[in-house]
């Protein structure tokens, strides 16, 4: 069987929640997992998954910022015993398992901290929040035994030379630093692989975020790739299709982030 798992960071779901209809009938998605909600758990939209076709809904959410969600075809189970990632409450990570009949998929949905705008932890601690938060993720799955898992988020770092307008002019912007790079492909190294890349390689330049401040998006295309698909090496192999929906950053009201999906051919 096809599994289409779509991520996208929706920038606050009560605002983009009738958006929901046009990921689904764009790219008819088996599970959409969302981040930035910005929505407590007792406010949660509980019809909203039913009404769109998702009967399976997990959610872990706060008020005013972060919170992740996922709307599921497919029965899943959250997972219980998912890290308090440095000790902060924040609702950054969401984790379930998908009841498959060719076995079970493990599903991380992640919001990674932006991590302000300064790129120096001692003047910044947003900063260094986001460099603890990557370093503690790393540490996590690289004590696992990973299989039939999948990693997807918004991880708020562009890794490669080509997941940004510029390298050179980026390499001293929070989300394309060196030590955020590094530290990213740190914790992708600690199990996974990257399924966006693995159909659309380098030197192809690849981004899923315009700022809001580039009127002209399209044309300045200043974008980074900052929402991202991995999946253990197991699986590598079954990733047949990725799409990034770029036409959505123009969609009324649209988030600044655009969807990104990857679909896997099941045994």
């Amino acid at each position: 069987m096809d599994l289409t798992i779509a991520t996208w960071n929706i920038n606050s779901l009560r605002l983009r929640r009738d958006l929901l209809g046009t990921l689904r009938d764009t790219l008819d998605p088996d599970v959409i997992c969302l981040q930035e909600t910005k929505v407590p758990d007792e406010l949660f939209p509980e019809e909203l998954g039913p009404a769109l076709g998702y009967p399976h809904v997990a959610r872990r959410g706060m008020k005013g910022y972060n919170g992740v969600a996922i709307f599921s075809r497919v029965p899943m189970k959250p997972l219980p015993t998912t890290p308090d990632w440095c000790g902060r409450g924040d609702c950054r990570h969401l984790a379930v398992r998908l009841a498959l009949p060719e076995g079970e998929i493990e599903l991380h949905d992640f919001y990674v901290p932006a991590g302000g705008d300064i790129p120096d932890r001692e003047a910044n601690e947003k900063f260094g929040h986001k460099l603890d938060f990557i370093a503690e993720t790393r540490a996590h799955f690289a004590r696992r035994r990973l299989r039939r898992t999948v990693l997807v988020g918004d991880l708020n770092i562009a890794p490669l030379e080509n997941d940004v307008w510029s390298h050179r002019q980026l390499l001293d912007v929070v989300s394309h630093t060196p030590v955020e790079t590094e530290g990213l492909l740190a914790w992708l190294g600690a199990g996974f692989r990257d399924a966006v890349r693995h159909l659309m390689p380098e030197p192809e330049r690849l981004f899923t975020w315009w700022s809001y401040r580039n009127r002209d998006w399209r044309t300045s295309d200043r974008g980074r790739r900052l929402d991202h698909v991995w999946v253990t090496p197991d699986l590598l192999d079954t990733v047949a299709k990725v799409r990034v929906l770029k036409d959505a950053r123009d969609w009324p009201r649209g988030s600044d982030h655009v969807p990104v999906a990857a679909t896997l051919r099941l045994d």
